[in-house]
């Protein structure tokens, strides 16, 4: 090998290990836990992953609201959607 390929080889590694760590401390109630620990936990509570596109001013908003709030993302998106919807709170 090349020292280019070992070298290119070596940053692929870096990037795919930053793209599974999380951003600890970037959203208020963030705890860092693996994967398979936070599915499992997903699961008991008994929610399923939903993924949407929404738009990045949107998105901005909904953030800056969970940190105000000190709230997770997801509960406050899930409190949001219920009034929204004219559900229970």
């Amino acid at each position: 090998m090349k020292r280019t390929d070992i070298a290119k080889n070596l940053g692929i590694k870096i990037e795919g290990r930053m793209k599974q760590t999380g951003t600890p401390g970037r959203i208020a109630g963030s705890a860092v836990l693996d994967r398979k620990e936070q599915r499992k936990l997903d699961q008991a509570r008994g929610l399923i992953p939903f993924a949407i596109k929404l738009d990045a001013q949107l998105v901005g908003e909904i953030r800056a609201l969970a940190e105000s709030r000190q709230t997770d993302l997801n509960e406050l998106v899930a409190e949001l959607l219920h009034k929204g919807l004219g559900g229970k709170d």
